[in-house]
């Protein structure tokens, strides 16, 4: 029957089973024939209850007992009627729906997680079939959870966890269901709150996280650190460079950072994003000349605003109205539900006008240009009249 398989597909038997809920004697209504249908289609109605008979506790001996009801029809007088099916116990449902190798499966699956850990109780109760599909590797999930009960943020890369039989792969790919389990089982302090969602899965257990790097290019042979030009270091390592150029480009686009100019006593950041906070600890970029370049959108002129809370003397180029509209043929749309949504109090009047403009839609719906579009002869222009100047 129907009835009963949604009850065991929505996980109702195992939570009444797991909670101690009294859930049977289980009585689940047949819906009958209609007194027209009764008296047109008679033989059909019979047969109906024939087949419900037949697969009734009374000829197989198991599963559910049928409530009767007498039906009194004009034309073929008092019937007994089937108006209920009740399945006296669990037992009878399980063998009914063919279920009883999957429960006993999820009873020891129960009943070994909640001698371990009996605050799953509640969660056992609302995703036992989660739990169900996860049987084959539940040992092993138990012992990811054991690992972090004894080690709460133990500050070590995912892959030094030397768990018995569990590698880093199989962490990786079931975060989401591990940190619906952790949630429960850790105490609060062992629990990032603000670090959600499974990419943030190290955060939120205090497990060490790959540090960004900053990557840069050194764009006068002058400035080449043991003849090198191009280099990735930790934030820490490049604050701490004797480096000290005259000027200093930053850019998001990776490609544009590779393909940058070379520029005499110079140098170029690219592909930090929001990251920028990176640079916050660099003292010596506080006596350079600092230009940022970022996309024509929202986001930009967010990324540069925020820059300007470390550094306020940041200036940008290539972010005009001027360069803007040169290129207007080469505009794309912003994404309209992720733009930028703050209030910038840093950028200039005319950064602040085009700004407003772009976030109001003024000059087209969302408007956009990208930095890696605009063209190379206009980049070189710009730089020249930066390095000149």
């Amino acid at each position: 029957m129907q009835q009963m398989l949604r009850r065991w597909e929505r996980g109702d038997i195992p939570k009444a089973r797991i909670l101690g809920e009294a859930l049977f004697p289980l009585e689940l209504r047949i819906k009958g024939p209609t007194t027209r249908e009764l008296a047109n289609r008679f033989g059909d109605v019979m047969a109906w209850v024939d087949a419900l008979r037949k697969s009734s506790a009374e000829v197989r001996g198991y599963g559910y007992e049928i409530r009767w009801e007498q039906v009194n029809n004009r034309v073929h007088g008092a019937n007994d009627l089937p108006v209920a099916a009740v399945f006296p116990t669990e037992q009878d449902a399980l063998r009914f729906m063919r279920r009883q190798s999957e429960a006993e499966r999820l009873w020891r699956l129960v009943d070994a997680t909640l001698a371990r850990y009996s605050t799953l109780k509640e969660w056992l109760a609302r995703r036992s079939l989660t739990a169900l599909r996860h049987a084959s590797d539940w040992d092993r999930i138990l012992a990811v959870l054991d690992w972090f009960a004894a080690h709460p943020r133990s500050g070590l890369y995912l892959r030094q966890l030397d768990i018995p039989d569990v590698d880093t792969k199989f962490i990786e790919s079931n975060r989401g269901l591990l940190s619906e389990l952790l949630d429960q089982i850790l105490p609060p302090d062992a629990i990032d709150a603000t670090a959600t969602g499974v990419t943030n899965f190290s955060a939120r257990y205090g497990l060490r996280q790959e540090v960004p790097t900053i990557r840069f290019r050194l764009l006068d042979p002058a400035l080449y650190i043991q003849g090198l030009s191009d280099l990735a270091v930790l934030p820490e390592e490049f604050a701490k460079l004797d480096l000290h150029p005259v000027r200093v480009f930053i850019t998001e686009n990776r490609t544009n950072g590779l393909a940058f100019p070379a520029s005499p006593q110079s140098i170029v950041i690219f592909g930090l994003g929001y990251g920028i906070d990176r640079l916050s600890d660099v003292p010596w970029l506080r006596d350079a000349e600092v230009w940022y370049w970022g996309d024509i959108d929202t986001h930009g002129f967010g990324i540069l605003n925020r820059m300007r809370a470390a550094f306020p003397h940041v200036r940008s180029f290539l972010m005009d109205r001027e360069t803007l509209v040169r290129h207007r043929t080469l505009w794309v749309e912003e994404p309209a539900g992720k733009r930028y949504d703050g209030e910038p109090t840093r950028l200039t009047t005319q950064e602040y006008e085009l700004f407003d403009d772009l976030r109001h839609d003024r000059l087209g719906p969302c408007v956009r240009l990208e930095q890696e579009r605009i063209s190379w002869a206009w980049l070189q222009q710009a730089l020249e009249s930066i390095t000149t100047s």
